[in-house]
């Protein structure tokens, strides 16, 4: 396993979980959740979550589907499917989806699911 996949996953979690204005603990409780079961290696999450909080608004698309890209290379059919699985969890945590999550969630199931038919 590389490094840049985990790194990918927690990316595109935390953007899902930031693209709808705010953060709640049911959605922290569903990124720690993977955390615990994909970090093999010492990640440093603080320089992360630095990359992360230096993101515009306006580029987490851009920044989201790079991610996408990258997690995609470096894993199997059956983690993307966890990840998105996870990924369906975060949004649903607090109970609302807004349409910035089913935006983002949409672009992530579709990348992946017509990439693997291909």
């Amino acid at each position: 396993m590389h490094k840049n996949k985990p790194v990918a996953g927690y990316h595109l979690l935390m953007i899902l979980s930031a693209v709808d204005g705010e953060f709640n603990v049911k959605e922290d409780m569903v990124i720690r959740e993977w955390l615990a079961e994909q970090f093999p290696f010492v990640v440093d999450l603080d320089r992360e979550m630095e990359v992360l909080s230096a993101l515009d608004k306006n580029d987490y698309m851009i920044h989201f589907q790079k991610c996408m890209a990258d997690f995609y290379e470096d894993s199997t059919e059956e983690e993307r499917n966890e990840l998105i699985q996870f990924a369906i969890d975060l949004v649903k945590a607090d109970n609302k989806i807004t349409r910035e999550e089913n935006l983002f969630l949409d672009e992530l199931f579709c990348e992946w699911t017509e990439t693997s038919i291909e």
